[in-house]
């Protein structure tokens, strides 16, 4: 009989550490702004008895639980919360998911005759901002295509083959991704035709840009401009100063020269003096 009892209680513990070393990982994502939900049991909530959500995001930690006798944590505050379905079927609610949402969830819930352990990687998916323009290095005309901060990153490809170049991936601290992809051009080629695809999961349809022609002249017709303006003033300085030139010395002939004291003559002043000599001689 001790035989017996030895046996279920060997039983019982190698079943529940089975139980608790059971793990679900799986990986899964939300779109930008959308509300998400994750379950962590198929068990109805009547058969539950506690379920125990623990949430390693990028910036913080915390925890959000409850167990059938109506207690409850949640350290998260921030909109997380445990709901039920209509089945009564308990399921974690991530309202308006954005970036500070992606981490690892982790789940753990015990219900009558065992235990369910959740690893559920959660992700972001925002589709890229596209664009396109026409660029000038080293004498040569490239196309750039360009894929702006989405999660997956983008695929680009061309209408035309032609030189490409290494595609740029760049991954940021926030997890999007920049695609950027660059085309050389032929000299002479007809950009008319030209179109690149960017392909990415929230896009229904592929995205299809055509370069602006007129962007392509663009730097030539700010080096036209700055070329006109340069020899516009150039020239007017030149004008300017061929002008100026003979005005100077007509400015100087028309100064009045300095006046120095006046002199008085010695001739007018001499026979004054002998006619009062004479006359003080009459006197005398």
């Amino acid at each position: 009989m001790r035989d017996v009892m030895w046996i279920y209680i060997v039983f019982t513990f190698l079943a529940e550490t089975a139980w608790s070393l059971e793990k679900v990982k799986r990986n899964t994502s939300f779109n930008l702004g959308s509300d998400g939900n994750l379950t962590c049991s198929s068990k109805p909530w009547n058969e539950t008895l506690f379920v125990i959500w623990t949430l390693d995001l990028k910036y913080r930690k915390c925890r959000i639980s409850f167990n059938n006798d109506g207690r409850s944590e949640n350290s998260c505050n921030d909109g997380k919360s445990l709901r039920n379905t209509s089945s009564a079927q308990s399921y974690l609610h991530i309202p308006n998911f954005s970036a500070d949402d992606i981490g690892l969830y982790k789940c753990e819930s015990v219900y009558t005759g065992g235990n369910e352990n959740y690893e559920i990687l959660v992700a972001i998916t925002v589709p890229p901002q596209v664009s396109i323009r026409l660029e000038r290095k080293d004498n040569k005309m490239v196309a750039v295509c360009k894929a702006e901060r989405g999660n997956p990153a983008a695929n680009i490809s061309w209408s035309h083959t032609g030189n490409f170049l290494p595609v740029n991936t760049q991954h940021d601290s926030n997890g999007f991704f920049t695609v950027e992809s660059h085309l050389e051009l032929p000299e002479g080629m007809d950009i008319q035709n030209l179109t690149c695809i960017i392909r990415h999961p929230l896009f229904e349809e592929d995205k299809i840009l055509k370069p602006n022609s007129q962007k392509a002249n663009f730097p030539w017709l700010g080096i036209l401009i700055v070329v006109v303006v340069t020899l516009f003033l150039a020239g007017f300085i030149f004008f300017a100063q061929k002008k100026l030139l003979p005005l100077r010395p007509c400015r100087q002939s028309h100064r009045s020269p300095s006046k120095n004291p006046r002199l008085e003559d010695v001739e007018e002043v001499e026979p004054y003096a002998s006619y009062i000599q004479r006359v003080n001689s009459i006197y005398n």
